[in-house]
């Protein structure tokens, strides 16, 4: 995707820049990768500008963020099975297919948050040194922190997967020379085994936190348990993934608690989950609950997060996001802060905020036209035009 040696002016018939919807006509000019100026005057290009005219009936938005999904897996197998057999060339053509469908679906930043072996590091660190990117920016965590027979341990070994408290600053410290640019903890275990169990206590993540910090590394805890949503707000997490209050009834919700993480500007990802016919009656029953909740925390101020977990099962493509919105809209909140917490807040959750998530002059020129109005059909991002990635447009062959 080089660049043009002419600039690019971008003109649709709209634009949500990251936190507001600008009617039309716009005019997006690009120089260098990065946004230089917006206009709504309905002035003419720039004359060294090449023009592509959308028409009035499509819009810009940022390039959407994904704050959570797992590059390394393939949808359509069991993870164990690939984490545990596939050689690191089988994960590595994984890694580029999933990044290039969610490219083509207008997700030009992920947060990868578990890996095997570093190989999403070692992606990421390839796009970063690329003249042209073929694939979205990654923010990448590696091997996840969890317990030798924990939730995910087939993505922890050998760096993150530790049975004493103790080796926690030692797995940080690897990880830091790995690269990492966040630290994952699996605080507790996961929906598909005991979801109100622990695996770390408030003692081991303070630690944890403590010795990423030292290495100027946030740490993200996932967590289901209420218990490990506790001890991960007492010991200071940046953010929670799931953040599901569940407890061995159910699961359940503890206002106070909501109300810390608020105070504390903890990022709480809510990773989409849909009800499905092929869902057992125990999860089915975790869902309506879970959506209230994120509902009730987001008018509590929590800075919430739509994100995916990309990778875990058949209908989590790495190009579900959009779809993924909709549904978020529809449950917790309006469409202008749906896109707000998949662009600007989701930006700000993975640390990228000064580069990415909105269309403003000084930005990374990662942008996605749609078919129609957002604001008014949020179906539309599912509608892609185009996307560019600094300011380069992507191959829509690259399927």
């Amino acid at each position: 995707m080089p660049h043009s040696a002419l600039g690019l002016a971008i003109r649709a018939g709209g634009l949500f820049d990251g936190e507001r919807w600008l009617s039309g006509p716009v005019l997006v000019v690009v120089r260098g990768g990065c946004v230089v100026a917006v206009d709504t005057s309905g002035a003419a290009a720039p004359e060294d500008c090449e023009l592509v005219d959308y028409g009035s009936r499509s819009s810009v938005v940022p390039g959407l963020i994904d704050a959570h999904s797992h590059l390394a897996l393939d949808a359509a197998r069991p993870m164990q099975q690939q984490m545990v057999d596939d050689s690191d060339e089988q994960v590595r053509a994984v890694i580029a297919a999933n990044a290039r469908l969610a490219l083509l679906a207008g997700v030009t930043t992920i947060r990868d948050l578990g890996d095997r072996g570093f190989l999403t590091v070692e992606y990421a660190n390839r796009q970063a040194s690329c003249a042209a990117a073929d694939g979205p920016f990654v923010v990448a965590a590696g091997p996840p922190i969890t317990r030798p027979d924990g939730h995910c341990w087939f993505l922890g070994r050998p760096v993150g997967t530790v049975d004493d408290d103790t080796q926690l600053v030692k797995s940080v410290g690897e990880l830091a020379e790995r690269g990492v640019d966040v630290v994952k903890v699996m605080a507790s275990s996961g929906m598909g085994a005991d979801p109100h169990d622990t695996q770390f206590d408030r003692a081991a993540l303070s630690m944890l936190v403590q010795a990423g910090a030292e290495h100027g590394l946030k740490v993200v805890a996932h967590a289901h348990a209420i218990r490990a949503i506790a001890d991960s707000v007492a010991a200071g997490v940046w953010g929670i993934e799931h953040c599901s209050f569940m407890t061995a009834a159910g699961v359940a919700r503890d206002d106070e608690l909501v109300e810390a993480v608020a105070q504390k500007g903890i990022y709480v990802g809510c990773t989409v989950a849909k009800p499905r016919a092929d869902m057992s009656p125990d999860v089915l029953a975790t869902l309506e609950p879970y959506w209230a909740n994120n509902a009730y925390m987001h008018t509590r101020g929590v800075k919430l997060v739509c994100c995916t977990d990309a990778g875990i099962n058949p209908v989590k493509t790495h190009d579900v996001l959009p779809s993924d919105m909709a549904y978020f809209a529809s449950e917790v909140t309006t469409t202008i802060d749906t896109l707000r917490s998949a662009t600007t807040v989701a930006a700000a959750s993975c640390g990228v905020a000064d580069r990415k998530g909105a269309i403003k002059q000084g930005m990374d020129a990662d942008l996605v036209v749609v078919a129609g109005n957002p604001i008014d059909d949020i179906g539309a991002l599912c509608r892609v035009q185009a996307v560019y990635r600094d300011g380069a447009i992507v191959d829509q062959g690259m399927r």
